[in-house]
């Protein structure tokens, strides 16, 4: 029988297995390498803090029939791509390596996902902070270019979550990364560039695949919420609510439910 880990179960569990098996350093070290907790699966994660605030994440491994359950949280903005395995998403996006996941920053609502036995992952995941794309790409007056814009609402928005088409190009750009030739400081350089490469490919796919909506006479709050309610369908394929319960559910009426689904996907 699998495991059903809240997330304070599953931190606990870190917290364990760092005890029993503490975190190692690369030789250059830049690295922090964390095993995946015998409970949860075998494999590891690779941390490597690129800048203040910017963490590129590797992992490796496989999860033992495990479902994480997050609570609602104030989350970071995340680009990631998957090589191999899936994650399949309960009330959430999920994610393979033919699908990738944007998540913007602010507040996430309560998520759950299941890592099946059968699936071996590789995967690629940036974390940023927002404040850190307002200085990188922050015009003058300090506001985001309009395609960042969606990724790094007002704190306490809800976050939207977008799930690009992995490409050729993003998949080579993840196993460049993954197999970084350099070390020391070169090695940083390159993963910098390497990461602001695969996040401008996955901002493109958003902005291409927004560009062919008609999406400008729907409020950005119910563009939101209709991105919400995709998610929910997404994960309840099999039995999927009614309108009017989905409709409820992310805070609408079905009526508008139905007009923004055409604006958004057409």
């Amino acid at each position: 029988m699998g495991l059903d880990l809240t997330w304070q179960e599953a931190n606990a569990l870190w917290a364990e297995a760092a005890h029993q098996s503490p975190p190692t350093t690369s030789i250059d070290g830049l690295e922090i390498i964390q095993s995946l907790p015998a409970r949860v699966g075998s494999g590891h994660n690779r941390i490597i803090e690129l800048q203040p605030e910017m963490e590129l994440h590797i992992f490796s491994g496989t999860f033992h029939d495990c479902t994480l359950r997050m609570p609602e949280n104030q989350h970071p903005l995340q680009f990631t791509v998957y090589l191999s395995g899936a994650v399949e998403g309960l009330n959430s996006p999920s994610m393979n390596k033919d699908l990738g996941l944007v998540s913007g920053s602010g507040m996430q609502r309560p998520w759950s996902a299941f890592f099946p036995s059968t699936q071996s992952i590789v995967a690629v995941n940036v974390q940023v902070q927002p404040y850190v794309l307002n200085q990188l790409f922050g015009v003058p007056t300090q506001e985001l270019p309009s395609e960042l814009q969606p990724l790094a609402p007002v704190k306490n928005d809800w976050q939207m979550l977008f799930s690009p088409k992995t490409t050729g190009a993003m998949r080579a750009v993840a196993r460049q990364i993954i197999a970084c030739p350099f070390k020391g400081v070169a090695k940083r350089l390159y993963l910098q560039g390497k990461v602001f490469e695969l996040m401008a490919l996955q901002v493109e796919a958003i902005t291409e695949q927004k560009a062919a909506l008609p999406t400008a006479t729907v409020k950005q709050d119910t563009i939101t919420r209709i991105h919400y309610a995709a998610e929910i369908l997404r994960s309840r394929l099999e039995h999927p609510p009614s309108q009017t319960d989905l409709a409820q559910q992310v805070g609408l009426g079905t009526r508008t439910l139905q007009k923004g689904f055409k604006a958004v996907f057409g």
